[in-house]
């Protein structure tokens, strides 16, 4: 292996890729994508079928908080250790590999696959490290993600890694040597995804990187580009899988505890699979991230923003301008005297205390109309949640999944749940259309007793988009 990559954090990996495989159901999207479309992944398991696939090496992020997750995670290393042991795989040691992604607008991105050393990573606002995040880490969304990846024999992460090469000189000459590569591989994505195509890097191409990363690094390339010397390279930026980055360092670390420099020096969850794509890559655009949030009072969380922004007004203005959609509607506030640079950590330094204050779930989405889409379908679904809590108490209810015999009844005597009753008033509401009634079998000292019982069924989302009018790049 060339040495100047031990001074770059950015290494040649061993990277395996399916034999003899269909390589369409084999790709599938990334696993925080579509977290608020659950029909996307249902599509995707009716394409997939019984057919060999990622599928069923990742967990969905719209499963992360089903009940049975540890079942999901346990069939996923299963399934991990299963494609080894049947040879799903070839290996290609010590290699990059060269990516033409065409999206589904018809643009091509250009991408380099390695590994990256998660020593030379910190997420630590103002870090110094070669590779540093571009936006604050969540502590709270490490531990679920690290129950995957923590047992996993392989790792398939979706990290992509930008380098400011203005000149273009790491991956762009693959490009133009695209024709005269080993192709790897070269099909279309499920789903609309687009068209990929892998190629395998020579040795001479690899040292020829390796130079280039090298020139990017120096101390004469930060003077050019930042107008600064003497200070902690930036190498790579984390633009896309910081909080999976996040997780393989914190997984890392774990393995890191009781054990000499030499023993953890040589542990394989030190490396981490990567992309690295260039800034400057004209198919690569920046979109914001819309937060949405769910099972929050819409008057009380407006309340929090004021009281984080005493000047904060509705409206446009000068400032940050966020927009929060609310029942179909759109509002404006602008936050005159911002304490951070961008937007989005105006907006988040107010989301994250107020959910841990007061409850709720937040989610991610890209694009305005799947932003507005997911309000109102993930507030259906909420309601189906709240309609299981008792409106005063917050005791859950007891709702049968299905009808079923219970011990020592008679098979006429089936508990059945009636799905229409006549409404009538309860002590709990005044408005009877307010009111949900329904008759539930309960077990107490061994005898079946029945008893009456009012829920609430209302619910209500918030969303929230977020747009920067006067900042060139949006969040």
């Amino acid at each position: 292996m060339n040495k100047t990559f031990e001074k770059l954090g950015f290494y040649p990996a061993d990277i395996l890729l399916p034999k003899d495989q269909d390589m369409t159901k084999w790709a599938v999207v990334a696993c925080d994508q579509f977290t608020s479309e659950p029909e996307y992944w249902q599509a995707v398991e009716e394409k997939v079928g019984k057919a060999p696939s990622t599928l069923r090496l990742i967990l969905p992020e719209a499963n992360l908080k089903a009940p049975n997750v540890d079942e999901y995670i346990s069939g996923i290393n299963a399934a991990m250790e299963q494609y080894l042991k049947d040879g799903v795989f070839q290996t290609l040691e010590d290699s990059l590999i060269y990516v033409e992604r065409q999206q589904s607008d018809g643009r091509i991105r250009h991408g380099l696959i390695g590994m990256v050393d998660l020593d030379a990573y910190d997420f630590t606002p103002g870090s110094g490290a070669l590779i540093r995040a571009t936006e604050g880490t969540v502590l709270d969304r490490i531990p679920p993600r690290a129950k995957v990846r923590r047992h996993a024999p392989i790792e398939l992460p979706h990290v992509m890694l930008l380098v400011d090469d203005p000149d273009k000189t790491v991956i762009e000459p693959l490009t133009a040597a695209a024709d005269t590569m080993e192709k790897l591989y070269d099909f279309d994505l499920m789903q609309n995804g687009g068209h990929i195509r892998g190629y395998k890097l020579s040795d001479k191409q690899v040292d020829a990187v390796a130079k280039a990363l090298e020139g990017l690094a120096s101390d004469e390339a930060m003077q050019k580009k930042y107008g600064v010397s003497g200070v902690a390279p930036l190498l790579f930026a984390v633009g896309d899988g910081n909080h999976s980055l996040a997780t393989a360092k914190a997984c890392y670390e774990e393995q890191k505890k009781g054990k000499t420099p030499e023993e953890y020096l040589a542990l394989p969850s030190r490396f981490a699979l990567v992309e690295v794509v260039n800034n400057h890559d004209d198919a690569l655009q920046f979109e914001p991230i819309h937060r949405v949030l769910f099972g929050v009072d819409h008057e009380k969380f407006m309340k929090a923003f004021q009281a984080a922004y005493p000047n904060a007004y509705e409206g446009r203005g000068e400032g940050h301008t966020i927009e929060f959609v609310w029942n179909g509607e759109s509002h404006f506030i602008t936050v005159p005297d911002p304490k951070v640079q961008l937007a989005v950590g105006t907006l988040q330094g107010v989301i994250d205390p107020y959910l841990k204050e007061n409850g709720g779930e937040v989610d991610y989405i890209h694009g305005d109309d799947v932003t507005r889409d997911a309000q109102t379908q993930r507030a259906r679904r909420w309601r189906r949640r709240r309609r299981a809590r008792h409106p005063r108490t917050g005791a859950w209810r007891h709702r049968p999944r299905a009808r079923r015999q219970l011990p020592g009844m008679h098979p006429w005597r089936i508990h059945r749940r009636r799905q229409h009753r006549p409404r009538r008033r309860c002590i709990c509401h005044r408005d009877i259309t307010m009111c949900r009634r329904e008759t539930a079998l309960w077990e107490s000292a061994g005898k079946y007793i029945r008893r009456r019982q009012c829920w609430t069924s209302s619910a209500r989302s918030t969303a929230l988009r977020m747009k920067m009018p006067f900042t060139p790049v949006s969040v």
